[in-house]
C-alpha cells in the first residue's frame, strides 16, 4: 500500500470501527490496529483509540449517534500531532480517549458542569498509569491502558458496562523498541503465557 495521508488513514479507521459489533474497546482496538493502513506507531492512534472507545460504548447500549460521534473524533484527532507523548508530555492514545468522552458528554472548554473535570481525572488516572510503566513510546501498550482506564470510569461514570479483556500484546514483534518483560502486556507477564 502506498503512503496514506493522515486524512486517508482516519477515514479508514472510521469505516472500519462502524463494522465492528463488540462491546470490547481492546477487540475493537485490535481488529482496526492489524489492518495495514494502521502503523505500529503514529497519529492515527489519536483517531483509532477513541474510535474504539466510542463503538464499544455503542455496541454496549450507550446512547450516542455513532457516525455523527466518530466523524467528530476524527476531526479532533487528526489535529494532535504525532510524537506527542515524548514532546508534549501527554500521550495521544490518552488525549484521543478523553476526546471521545467530551463527545459522549458534550463537553467544550467553556463547559461549567462537572463534565469538564471528570475527563481531566480520567486522563489524569491514564496518564499515571502510562508514567509508571516509562518509555520509550509504544502506540499498542498506551491504548491498552488508556483503554482498560476508560472501560472502569464509563462503568462509574455512564453505569455502561464495557467488556474488559485479558489483554495480552500480539503486536510486540513489529515494536523495535518493545519494553518486552517491563510492559504489562507483554506474553510472558499476561495470563496463558
Amino acid at each position: 500500500m502506498g503512503e496514506l495521508t493522515p486524512e486517508e488513514r482516519g477515514q479508514r479507521i472510521i469505516g472500519a470501527c462502524l463494522a465492528e459489533k463488540s462491546a470490547s474497546p481492546y477487540e475493537v482496538f485490535r481488529n482496526v490496529a492489524r489492518r495495514d493502513f494502521v502503523r505500529m506507531h503514529g497519529p492515527e492512534h489519536h483517531v483509532l483509540d477513541g474510535a474504539a472507545v466510542l463503538v464499544a460504548y455503542h455496541n454496549a447500549g450507550g446512547d450516542v449517534d455513532l457516525p455523527a460521534a466518530l466523524a467528530e473524533l476524527a476531526s479532533r484527532g487528526l489535529r494532535m500531532p504525532g510524537a506527542m507523548c515524548g514532546l508534549w508530555g501527554v500521550c495521544g492514545a490518552t488525549a484521543s480517549v478523553g476526546a471521545a468522552l467530551s463527545i459522549l458528554e458534550g463537553t467544550g472548554p467553556l463547559s461549567g458542569d462537572d463534565s469538564w473535570g471528570s475527563h481531566m481525572a480520567y486522563t489524569s488516572r491514564a496518564l499515571e498509569a502510562l508514567s509508571h510503566i516509562g518509555g520509550p513510546r509504544c502506540c499498542k501498550r498506551d491504548a491498552y491502558i488508556s483503554l482498560e482506564t476508560a472501560v472502569d470510569y464509563i462503568r462509574e461514570r455512564f453505569g455502561v458496562r464495557l467488556e474488559k479483556d485479558d489483554v495480552r500484546c500480539g503486536f510486540y514483534p513489529k515494536n523495535a523498541q518493545c519494553l518486552g518483560e517491563r510492559c504489562p502486556f507483554f506474553p510472558a507477564n499476561t495470563t496463558g503465557a
